[in-house]
C-alpha cells in the first residue's frame, strides 16, 4: 500500500477515535439469520437475459441473509437476496410488513439484491416480465428474513477489514475506435462504447472507466469472540451459472461460512447463533470478471469454484487481521428523489407503436421489439422515485445506491465519505437500471440504451452521489474529506512553476482543475471519460488508490493563455489506444491554434499514422508537407511516455522520455491564446487514449527540468 493511502488511513482513524470517543456509547447488539427464498413451485421466469426465459430446478439454493444492528434506542436492518433486481414497490412492501411484526421502522430497514443472473425474476425488465407466483412468496420471506435476524439479537463486537482483489474484478465496457461505431438498437450508429468491446483489440482504444478492486467487510462476533456475521461486498458483476443459482455471491457466503467453522472447531450447521456470511453487490455496472487487456492466449479462465476459492482466500485473510470494538453506535438516515426517465420523442415514439402493432399478442422476440416496449413503458411512466440510504455503525459507513452504478460511482462516493471505512452497496432499495456518469451517455452503448434497466435522466448519477454524500455527513457529523490527489511525486513539475498543471486525475467534468495555483483551470468538451489509471499507477492491479488520468475519446481539454508569447513549454505523459496504421494521423496531443480550423501559425503536436506509424510529429501552420517534423522513434500502443514540446520563438524542439527527438528550425511563431490538449484546434485526429500530468510553462524548460518531468 502506497505511503499516502497509509497516511490518509492513519488521520481518518485519528478523527475517528476523537469523534466517536467522545460520545457515551450503547452496548451493540446483532443478529443474523439466513431464510430460503427458492420458489415453492416451478417453472419460474429468470431475469437477466434480453429475452424471456424459465427455470424448472434449483442449481443452488437462492436466500436472503438478514442483519439487524441495535445500539442504545437504535435499530437497523439489511437484507441482500440472491435476486437480479428488485423493485422499490416490492421492497416498499415487504419493509412495510417487516415493521408490523418487529421492532424497525421501514425507514430504518434496507434491502439489496447480488444481482445473480440465474435467481427467479420479481421485477420486469427488458423482455421478462415478474413471475406473478413469486413475487408474493418473496415479499412474505423478506419479512421474514427481518424477524428472524431480529430474534437473533445477542451483545457483540464489530470491526472492518479491507483487501484488494484487483485480479477477480476488470472492466467490460471498452471504448471503440471512433471509425467503428455500431449502431443502437433504435438504428442510429451511437455505439462508442460498449460491453466486452475488449474481445477485439483491433476495434478498442482502451476501457471506459476505473475499476474499484476493494473487497471489503463489516465482521459482527459475539462478546466471548465467537464469529457472529460477515457483510462482504465486492464490485464485479455476476459470473454465471446454471439457474437456479446464487451465483458466485451464494458459493462466497457458504464457503465463508465453512471456513469460519472449521478454523473455530464450530458445527457448520449450529443452529444457535449460527455463523451468516453475506455477500453485497458493490457498484460494478460497468464490471466483469473477465480482464481483457490481458491477450486471449494468456488469460486464466477459472471456473466459478475456483474463483470463489480465490476471493475466499483474500477475504480469510484480511478477516484474521480485523480488530473488534464491542460499543457502536447505530445510525441511519434515508431520502426519496424523484427522478425523470428518458422519454421518447415523437419520432421514436411513433416508431415504437409501430413496432409493437405488428407484434400482436406475442411478447417480444428480437432486441428491437424489446427497446420498442421500452419506449412505451417509459412514456407512460415519465419519472420515478428512487431511494437513497446512508448507516453507520461505530466508525464505519455503509451508502446505497438504486440499481447499477459504475465502479467510478462507488469511487466518488468512498474516497469523499467523511470516513475512511465506507462501503457502498448498489441494487439497493429498488431496481432503476444502469446508471452511468453523465460523460458515459455520450459514448452510447448497452449500459445507456433508454429502458426501464437504463432509463434515468442523464444527471441521474451525480444527483445520486451528492445525495448519499449529504447523508453520509448527516450520518457522521462531519464534512466529507477531500478527494486526495493523484498519488505521485509531483515536486518536479510543481518546481519547475508552471503556469499550469492540470493532474487530470479529475473525478469528472467539465473542470479540468489547476494545481498550480494559478487558477488557470480547463475545460472538458465532450467525449472524456474520467479515473483511469495513470502513468504511475502501481498498486494492485494499477487501479486504486494510486494515479489517475483522463481517458480522451474525441473531446479534448480547452484552455487559454492570454498573456502567453513565443517562448513556451508543454510537458505531459500520454498513452495512446488507438492501432498505430488505424489513419494518417494517430493522435493530436497539443494544440496552439484558433479554435474551429487551423492557420498559419498554429503549432500542433500530434502522432503519426500510416507507412510511418507512431512517431512523434510537429506541424506549424496549415500542415503542409514542408511544415511538418518527424521523429525517428516509434511509441508502441498502449504504453507510457513523456512528451515534451519546446518552443524557442522559431527553434523547436521536442523530447520523449527526456530525450531529444525533434529539433529544428522554422519561419513562423505562435502567441494564439487557445490551446488544446488531446486534440486538434479544428477537431482532426483526436487523440484516442490517456492523458496525465499537462504541465504548461510560458518560458523555455532546460534539458535538467526536461528530464526531472519524464522521471516515472
Amino acid at each position: 500500500m502506497n505511503r499516502l493511502y497509509t497516511s490518509l488511513s492513519v488521520v481518518a482513524f485519528a478523527l475517528s477515535v476523537f469523534v466517536f470517543s467522545n460520545d457515551a456509547q450503547a452496548e451493540l447488539r446483532v443478529g443474523a439469520a439466513v431464510t430460503n427464498v427458492t420458489p415453492p413451485q416451478f417453472p419460474v421466469f429468470v431475469n437477466g437475459g434480453m429475452l424471456t426465459r424459465s427455470a424448472n430446478a434449483v442449481n443452488t439454493p437462492v436466500n436472503a441473509r438478514s442483519l439487524v444492528i441495535e445500539s442504545g434506542n437504535s435499530r437497523i436492518a439489511l437484507v441482500v437476496v440472491d435476486s437480479c433486481m428488485i423493485p422499490r414497490q416490492l421492497c416498499d412492501e415487504a419493509k412495510q410488513l417487516a415493521a408490523q411484526r418487529t421492532k424497525l421502522r421501514p425507514d430504518q430497514i434496507m434491502i439489496s439484491a447480488t444481482h445473480t443472473h440465474t435467481a427467479p425474476s420479481c421485477m420486469g425488465a427488458l423482455g421478462t416480465d415478474a413471475d406473478p407466483t413469486y413475487v408474493p412468496f418473496l415479499r412474505e420471506k423478506l419479512a421474514e428474513a427481518i424477524a428472524a435476524a431480529e430474534k437473533n439479537l445477542q451483545p457483540a463486537e464489530v470491526g472492518w477489514g479491507s483487501t484488494q482483489a484487483g485480479s477477480f474484478t476488470a472492466l467490460r465496457r471498452w471504448i471503440r475506435r471512433p471509425d467503428r461505431l455500431v449502431n443502437d438498437p433504435f438504428g442510429n450508429p451511437t455505439v462508442r462504447a460498449t460491453m466486452h468491446a475488449g474481445a477485439d483489440w483491433d476495434n478498442v482504444t482502451g476501457q471506459s472507466g476505473p475499476e474499484d478492486p476493494q473487497l471489503s467487510m463489516i465482521a459482527f462476533r459475539s462478546k466471548t469472540g465467537r464469529p457472529l456475521a460477515l457483510l462482504a461486498n465486492f464490485s464485479m458483476h455476476y459470473f454465471g451459472d446454471k439457474p437456479l443459482s446464487a451465483d458466485y455471491y451464494g458459493l462466497f457466503c457458504e464457503g465463508f461460512k465453512g471456513r469460519i467453522a472449521a478454523e473455530n472447531g464450530l458445527p457448520v450447521d449450529s443452529k444457535e447463533a449460527p455463523f451468516v456470511g453475506i455477500m453485497s453487490h458493490g457498484c460494478s455496472g460497468d464490471i466483469w470478471k473477465r480482464d481483457y487487456a490481458i491477450p486471449a492466449d494468456k488469460r486464466v479462465e477459472p471456473g466459478i469454484d475456483e474463483y470463489t476459492a480465490g476471493l475466499l482466500d483474500l477475504g480469510m485473510s484480511a478477516y484474521r487481521k480485523i480488530t473488534y470494538r464491542d460499543e457502536a453506535d447505530v445510525e441511519m438516515a434515508e431520502r426519496r428523489m424523484t427522478l425523470n426517465y428518458r422519454v421518447p420523442d415523437q419520432q421514436r415514439l411513433e416508431w415504437a407503436e409501430g413496432i409493437i402493432k405488428s407484434m400482436g399478442d406475442k411478447g417480444p422476440t428480437t432486441q428491437q421489439e424489446v427497446y420498442a416496449l421500452e419506449q412505451i413503458i417509459l412514456h407512460e411512466r415519465q419519472s420515478t422515485v428512487i431511494v437513497i440510504q446512508a448507516l453507520r455503525i461505530g466508525d464505519i459507513c455503509i451508502a446505497t445506491t438504486p440499481n447499477e452504478t459504475y465502479a467510478l460511482t462507488g469511487l466518488k462516493i468512498k474516497l469523499q465519505s467523511p470516513l475512511l471505512k465506507t462501503m457502498v452497496i448498489e441494487l439497493a432499495n429498488g431496481g432503476d437500471g444502469y446508471i452511468p456518469p453523465p460523460e458515459q451517455h455520450l459514448l452510447g452503448g448497452y449500459n445507456t440504451w433508454a429502458a426501464r434497466s437504463a432509463g434515468l435522466e442523464v444527471q441521474a448519477e451525480p444527483k445520486i452521489v451528492e445525495t448519499a454524500l449529504q447523508l453520509l455527513e448527516q450520518v457522521v457529523g462531519q464534512r466529507r474529506r477531500k478527494v486526495p490527489s493523484s498519488i505521485r511525486a509531483d515536486d518536479a513539475a510543481l518546481s519547475a512553476r508552471p503556469i499550469a498543471f492540470w493532474r487530470m486525475d479529475d473525478l469528472a467534468g467539465p473542470l479540468a482543475a489547476d494545481a498550480s495555483g494559478n487558477d488557470r483551470n480547463g475545460h472538458f468538451e465532450d467525449g472524456v471519460v474520467f479515473f483511469l489509471p495513470g502513468v504511475a499507477a502501481t498498486d494492485d492491479n494499477q487501479t486504486w488508490p494510486g494515479n489517475r488520468a483522463a481517458h480522451f475519446a474525441g473531446g479534448r481539454l480547452a484552455a487559454r493563455f492570454s498573456q502567453l508569447g513565443d517562448q513556451y513549454s508543454v510537458a505531459l505523459w500520454c498513452w495512446n489506444g488507438l492501432p498505430l496504421n488505424a489513419r494518417d494521423i494517430t493522435g493530436w496531443l497539443v494544440s496552439r491554434d484558433h479554435k474551429h480550423g487551423t492557420s498559419n501559425f498554429g503549432d500542433h503536436l500530434g502522432l503519426t499514422g500510416g507507412e510511418a506509424p507512431g512517431r512523434l510529429v510537429f506541424r506549424y501552420g496549415k500542415g503542409l508537407a514542408d511544415d511538418r517534423i518527424v521523429g525517428k522513434t516509434q511509441l508502441e500502443r498502449w504504453q507510457w511516455y513523456h512528451v515534451t514540446l519546446v518552443r524557442n520563438k522559431e527553434e523547436v524542439t521536442v523530447y520523449l522520455n527526456g530525450k531529444s527527438e525533434i529539433a529544428a528550425r522554422v519561419s513562423r511563431t505562435s502567441i494564439i491564446p487557445e490551446m488544446f490538449i488531446g486534440g486538434r484546434s479544428d477537431n482532426q485526429s483526436n487523440w484516442e487514449g490517456r492523458i496525465d500530468e499537462v504541465a504548461v510553462f510560458d518560458r523555455v524548460l532546460t534539458p535538467n527540468e526536461i528530464k526531472q518531468l519524464s522521471q516515472k
